[in-house]
């Protein structure tokens, strides 16, 4: 009998093992402009090869009531049934730098997705794609400007 069970897990587990799906554990650094003005609250999302939203990465900023704000993720969170516990954090100050640790799907570089990043602060701007980056092999490290309230970005992998 032992063996038959043994056999089993075995067997099950050759069939199991080449499905199991890689990652990647990056680094998102964002440094901050210097505005007048709170914290930002941040969105790091990525979209799929056809623009829709894919997942969530990283959210700066705990008070739910702002996010309606972080207007491209929101449009695209809203109503996936997605859990934001454990990728959320404080918001961003005025020249502040974030740095966070983040995991991508292998599966996911060089497949076409891109990184999008929104910004908005109490009582100014919204930014919708505040930064965009594709999620290449070959942007791994490569530091992008923002449009907004972000400097500089970075992700390494």
């Amino acid at each position: 009998m032992l063996k038959k069970l043994t056999a089993v897990l075995l067997l099950a587990t050759a069939f199991s093992v080449p499905g199991v799906a890689y990652a990647k554990d990056a680094t998102l650094a964002i440094r901050m402009t210097g505005y007048q003005g709170p914290p930002a609250y941040l969105a790091v999302y990525l979209t799929k090869p056809d623009g829709s939203y894919d997942s969530t990465l990283w959210v700066a900023g705990t008070q739910s009531k702002y996010y309606r704000h972080l207007r491209g993720w929101i449009q695209g969170v809203s109503g996936s049934g997605e859990r934001l516990d454990g990728i959320t954090g404080a918001s961003v100050g005025s020249g502040r730098t974030m740095e966070v640790g983040i995991t991508i799907a292998d599966a996911l570089i060089d497949a076409g997705y891109t990184i999008h990043v929104d910004s908005a602060v109490e009582h100014g701007a919204e930014n919708q794609d505040d930064v965009v980056l594709p999620l290449t092999s070959a942007n791994s490290g490569t530091v992008v400007s923002g449009s907004g309230y972000i400097s500089a970005m970075a992700v390494t992998f």
